[in-house]
C-alpha cells in the first residue's frame, strides 16, 4: 500500500479527491486540513504521494511546500487547486511540486498524471480508508464554500492576466447574517476608510441574490494605473464597473458551470460612498431578512490593493443551493 496524503482544509473536496482515485490503485489515505497537519503526516511516514490545496487558513500550501523544501521531504506532490492563475502553476512547480491539476480534479486527468509520474504502478487491491475519512458529513457551508473557492480561483485568473498581476486569494467566508449582522459585516468592511461600493443583481435557477464589490476610494487611482488608462475619457467610475464586471461575472459563471445553472446578470451599478450600502440595506430589508452571505476579500501582490467581494443569496435560494450541492456529491 502506497501511503497517500490528501491535503485540503474542506471536506468537501476531499472527498470529490478521493472520488477521483483511480479504483484499483493500492493505496491508504490519510487527510489533513491545513500545511502543519500535512507536514506532521508526511514526517509519520503518511505521505509518499501528497495531493496538496493551496489556499488554506493556519499554512496554506505555499509554505507546506517551501517547509517541506527545507526539510528535504522526499514527498511526490501534485497540486490540486482552485487557484489557477499561471503565476501559481509557476511557483507551485518552482517550489517541488511534480504537477497541477485544478479543482475539481477530473478523475481521468488525474490518473494520466499519476501514471505520467510513474506513481501508479501495477493494479492492486483497492483504495483503502481511514473510518474517520469515510464517515464525516459534508455541511452545507463546506460544500459552498469549495464550490466558491473555485470560482474564486478563476476569476483571480481572469483578474491577473487583465491586470498583470498576482492576486493573493483567501478562503472565503460563507455565514448565514440577518440582516443585522449584514449590515455590521459592511460597516467593518468599511473600516475607517471610504468606499465605493458596485452592485449587481443576479438570477436563475431558483436562486438570486445581490454581489457588492467594495472598493477602498484611496486605492482607485493605483487601480486605474495598473489598468493603463490614459484616455481621459474613461473616469474611475468605468473602471471600476469593468472590473466588477470580470470579478462578479467569473465569480458567478464558475459557481453556475459547476451547479448546472445559467445565471442573468442585471447591469452593474456604483452605489457610491457608504451611504449608498446603507441605502441597499435599506431597500433590501425585507427580503434580506436572512440572507446567505460569501465574503471573498482579494488583494493584489506587490500593491496597497485590496477589494471585497460579497455574494448575498436570498434565503429563499438555500434550498435549491443545498438540493443542487447534494445532487454534486451524489
Amino acid at each position: 500500500m502506497i501511503p497517500l496524503l490528501i491535503c485540503d482544509d474542506s471536506n468537501m473536496a476531499r472527498k470529490q479527491l478521493i472520488r477521483a482515485l483511480p479504483s484499483d490503485w493500492g493505496v491508504s489515505v490519510t487527510t489533513a486540513t491545513n500545511g502543519h497537519e500535512g507536514l506532521e503526516a508526511i514526517r509519520q511516514g503518511l505521505g509518499h504521494v501528497v495531493l496538496l490545496d493551496l489556499t488554506m487558513p493556519d499554512m496554506d500550501g505555499y509554505q507546506a511546500l517551501a517547509a517541506m523544501r527545507a526539510e528535504n521531504m522526499q514527498a511526490k506532490v501534485i497540486v490540486v487547486s482552485g487557484d489557477v492563475q499561471e503565476e501559481a502553476v509557476r511557483r507551485t512547480l518552482e517550489l517541488g511540486a511534480l504537477a497541477f491539476l485544478k479543482k475539481p480534479a477530473d478523475p481521468l486527468e488525474l490518473q494520466l498524471t499519476l501514471q505520467r509520474l510513474g506513481l501508479l504502478g501495477e493494479p492492486s487491491q483497492p483504495v483503502a480508508l481511514a473510518p474517520r475519512v469515510e464517515s464525516t458529513a459534508i455541511s452545507f457551508q463546506d460544500a459552498f464554500r469549495e464550490t466558491v473557492n473555485v470560482a474564486m480561483g478563476r476569476a483571480a485568473a481572469l483578474l491577473a492576466r487583465v491586470l498583470g498581476v498576482f492576486v493573493q486569494l483567501p478562503v472565503p467566508n460563507v455565514n448565514m447574517l440577518e440582516v443585522g449582522e449584514l449590515h455590521m459585516a459592511l460597516a467593518d468592511a468599511q473600516g475607517s476608510d471610504r468606499l465605493t461600493a458596485v452592485c449587481q443583481g443576479y438570477i436563475g435557477g431558483g436562486i438570486a441574490g445581490e454581489a457588492l464589490l467594495l472598493f477602498h476610494d484611496s486605492e482607485i487611482a493605483d487601480m486605474a494605473q495598473l489598468m493603463r488608462i490614459r484616455d481621459s475619457d474613461y473616469s474611475d467610475m468605468e473602471m471600476l464597473l469593468d472590473l466588477s464586471s470580470i470579478l462578479i461575472g467569473a465569480c458567478l459563471s464558475g459557481i453556475a458551470e459547476q451547479l448546472d445553472i445559467a445565471f442573468s446578470q442585471g447591469h452593474p451599478q456604483v452605489l457610491g460612498a457608504h451611504s449608498g450600502i446603507e441605502e441597499l440595506i435599506r431597500i433590501n430589508q425585507q427580503r434580506w431578512k436572512k440572507t446567505l452571505a460569501v465574503e471573498i476579500s482579494y488583494s493584489l501582490e506587490g500593491h496597497n490593493i485590496h477589494f471585497d467581494l460579497l455574494m448575498l443569496f436570498t434565503e429563499d435560494s438555500v434550498e435549491r443551493l443545498s438540493r443542487k450541492l447534494a445532487y454534486l456529491m451524489s
